[in-house]
């Protein structure tokens, strides 16, 4: 059994970031389904399960929240069922692995962890901000990754919005629509049930669609995370260009610059013409400039 757990945990410790967070989202979604089911066959009381998974979604009531503050980040590892935790992690793979491709590791999990974070803040203020949320702002809670995914899938349309995605009903389509019909069908949907989950999708969209445009004018709002994140620094990112002890400030500005100048037309182009119109050197320039591990 020992032999086992240390195979998991290494296997996990060389994962990316996108297979680690998926990991999390199944493990804790089998963890509190396997322990109902145990409850279920004994017919044992599960009264005390409810109260755990109330005590990490997120509430939208200030007091409560106040007294578990926590929740802020594990309600978006928590999923009711089957098919919940099933779509968000197929959108999280297939719009995971695109992002990773372009951006690198870090840049996934700190659009999933704020993406989630945003969603869930924007979650609170409206149900005490609009009066239609009155009679259940005291009770309702939120829980899902959804809002860190859809952060995700906007990012990657923002970044890639004529990349075209296979949909089994309507063939290929651009990346840009996805995200745009996935947007208004969040927003019309908040009078017909779970307004506090699509309330959560928009927070999420509206994280990645910032993220990845304040990242085109050359600031990255996610650093800070990364670096909380990166005990050992990494030794460059899309925005940062590793500097040499030997080299000047003039030239190292210099390098920064036209780097960003190259990264920026290689974006353009992939945006125009698609990832496949690149060169062989424009390709390994973009990976190397991620600063993917």
């Amino acid at each position: 059994m020992k032999k086992f757990l240390n195979e998991i945990r290494m296997q996990f410790g060389n994962a990316t970031s996108l297979y680690r967070l998926m990991a999390i989202n199944i493990g804790v979604f089998l963890f509190f389904t396997l322990i109902r089911t145990f409850l279920f066959l004994f017919q044992v009381n599960d009264s005390w399960l409810d109260l755990v998974i109330n005590k990490l979604s997120l509430p939208s009531d200030f007091g409560t929240l106040i007294t578990q503050p926590w929740s802020l980040v594990t309600y978006m590892f928590l999923h009711e069922g089957i098919m919940h935790i099933v779509f968000n992690m197929l959108v999280f793979y297939w719009m995971g692995k695109l992002l990773t491709e372009y951006l690198g590791n870090d840049k996934l999990w700190t659009t999933y962890l704020l993406g989630g974070l945003t969603g869930g803040l924007l979650y609170i203020l409206a149900f005490n901000l609009f009066p239609a949320f009155e009679t259940v702002g005291q009770v309702s809670r939120l829980l899902g990754a959804s809002a860190g995914v859809i952060a995700i899938l906007i990012a990657a349309a923002t970044l890639l919005p004529d990349y075209l995605v296979h949909l089994m009903i309507f063939g290929e389509v651009k990346l840009k629509y996805v995200a745009i019909a996935s947007i208004l069908l969040y927003a019309i949907s908040i009078p017909y049930g779970n307004a506090g989950g699509h309330i959560a999708h928009l927070g999420g969209a509206l994280f990645g669609f910032t993220m990845i445009k304040f990242l085109r004018n050359g600031t990255d709002i996610t650093t800070w995370l990364a670096k909380l994140g990166n005990r050992n620094k990494s030794k460059s990112n899309l925005r940062v260009v590793s500097r040499s002890k030997r080299v000047s400030d003039e030239e190292f500005f210099e390098t920064k610059r036209n780097s960003q100048e190259n990264i920026d037309r290689i974006l353009d182009k992939i945006n125009r013409s698609g990832f496949d119109s690149l060169t062989g050197d424009e390709k390994e320039f973009l990976y190397k400039a991620s600063g993917k591990k």
